[in-house]
């Protein structure tokens, strides 16, 4: 095929290093992969990003303190994660099909035929996209922020990039002046929701990463072959221009969700150098834990840690089985299921990232939507118990999970308790109230105090609440404990001393 001018990709603003890498990237995969040119409007030299903010200079780049910048994130709770790129088109997950894998669950046993990726690329066209109505549902299910796919393994970017031809510039979506990454930030942003983007650092159609090929599979995580080192100089270089694209094209951005850092050491990647960079555009922007050697917090992927961490940490789990639209995927969980996960995330300390895989046309798919419609109708009610809470009792006290918010605890009942309910080892002389918040309903309680403290003053000593006979309708009942205002979270009762929104608060402390 014929190979036009990589000054035609670059503009004037990418050093020749990068474009050379790439240029070779789009010859490649187009022949590999696509079996066909890219369209003339890929090559259209007016297209220009927006212009890009000035780097802060090194000297002011260094960010606040990482439990500084932390703060929002702790407090967040919730997020909402998006899968979607041009993919969706194929009705498959993102990039896994590419090297053979239905999905990723870490082990690579669920093989299936690897798959034509990008035959649909320059046909991508979502007209039922709209990131408004998303964030929106979002919004009103209580999420705090979200983060998109900028870019996943494949190497396909969802932005009209100049530091790489295998973007959204080649579709009709992209050829109409379309970009996905400036859609869900204006709409995101304009819901009131922190902006994060996930990014991809592995690229499985880089000819300098190298590129997947046949003869690689089975697909091998952390072997996966390396380039010479004068490709890995290229790629390293077209992907710091990528990072600056993202970082300083779409206003300030909260958080950058990296993936795929297994396929290379914390030496080979030079972490603390692209942190460097990054942070020369974004001093205050949270890192998560997937690029080797670096981040300021754990993502566990598809389930609660099994123990507890003493970091700030983030679940990310897919309200099906897979990341992105994947019609033969019904396995979708309840709602009730998806609360009780969100609960459990926050009552340890932690933080759940739920997933949407938008449908080939940009649409959520109806399971989705509904989930995510009937969570806002819980949280209607009981937002308070987990949007902003932390850690509560520890497991002895009580039998379920419990959070605090202010001078409040909340003990959400997994299951319907029979007759009464006991919360030990707290205070309960500095008890004001008792509700099931689900209902409104003021509940009877008594405190039970051993006898040989009973003369002490405000004993420790356990509360018994009196529980109606019929279980309320809805996902999750919760009952509200409200305390003295000053004495939630001290000494009162025993928080749990966990990491993150979890630490013990001082003595005297108001939590």
């Amino acid at each position: 095929m014929v190979v036009p001018s990589p000054h035609r990709y670059l503009g004037n603003r990418l050093p020749n290093v990068a474009g050379e890498r790439k240029l070779m990237r789009v010859a490649l995969s187009s022949a590999r992969i696509c079996g066909r040119s890219a369209p003339d409007h890929a090559l259209d030299e007016e297209k220009q990003m927006p212009i890009a903010t000035p780097p802060i200079p090194a000297s002011a780049a260094v960010g606040s303190p990482r439990r500084s910048r932390l703060d929002w994130f702790r407090s967040a709770s919730f997020g909402l994660f998006i899968h979607f790129d041009q993919a969706s088109r194929l009705g498959v997950d993102l990039s896994w099909p590419m090297v053979g894998l239905t999905s990723d669950d870490g082990t690579g046993v669920h093989a299936r035929s690897a798959v034509d990726y990008f035959r649909h690329a320059d046909e991508f066209d979502p007209r039922e996209w709209d990131p408004r109505a998303i964030a929106q549902a979002a919004r009103d299910a209580g999420m705090q922020y979200a983060v998109f796919t900028t870019k996943h393994h494949s190497g396909w970017a969802s932005w009209p990039s100049e530091a790489t031809p295998l973007n959204i510039s080649t579709s009709p979506y992209g050829a109409r002046g379309g970009d996905l990454v400036r859609d869900y930030v204006d709409a995101f942003r304009e819901a009131g929701l922190r902006i994060g983007f996930y990014y991809s650092v592995s690229d499985w159609s880089d000819p300098d990463y190298p590129a997947w090929r046949a003869e690689f599979a089975p697909y091998a995580f952390e072997e996966y072959p390396r380039a010479t080192p004068e490709q890995w100089v290229r790629f390293r270089e077209g992907m710091k221009a990528e990072l600056s694209e993202l970082l300083t094209n779409y206003g300030p951005i909260d958080l950058l969700w990296f993936d795929g850092g297994w396929e290379r050491t914390e030496e080979e990647w030079d972490s603390a150098e692209l942190e460097r960079h990054i942070r020369s555009h974004q001093p205050d922007i949270v890192l998560n834990d997937r690029l080797p050697g670096i981040g300021d917090y754990v993502t566990p992927e598809q389930s609660i840690p099994a123990e507890l961490l003493s970091d700030a940490w983030e679940a990310c789990i897919t309200m099906n089985d897979t990341w992105g639209w994947d019609p033969s995927d019904h396995d979708y969980k309840t709602t009730a299921h998806l609360i009780r996960t969100l609960v459990d995330c926050v009552a340890n300390g932690g933080s759940l990232l739920l997933n949407v895989g938008p449908s080939s046309t940009g649409a959520l798919p109806h399971e989705e939507e509904k989930s995510l419609h009937e969570i806002a109708g819980w949280m209607r009610t009981h937002r308070e118990s987990v949007i902003g809470a932390r850690p509560g009792l520890e497991p002895w006290q009580f039998y379920g999970p419990t959070t605090m918010n202010a001078d409040a605890l909340y003990l959400h009942l997994v299951a319907w308790p029979d007759e009464t309910a006991t919360v030990r080892g707290i205070r309960p002389q500095s008890v004001l109230g008792v509700e099931l918040l689900t209902t409104g309903e003021d509940l009877d309680f008594r405190a039970v105090v051993d006898p040989a403290h009973a003369r002490d003053d405000d004993p420790l000593g356990n509360l018994v609440i009196s529980i109606p006979q019929d279980r309320p309708m809805g996902p999750l009942p919760v009952i509200r404990i409200r305390f003295r205002a000053g004495t939630a979270g001290t000494d009162r009762f025993t928080p749990v001393s966990v990491g993150g929104r979890g630490e013990t608060p001082a003595p005297g402390s108001a939590g």
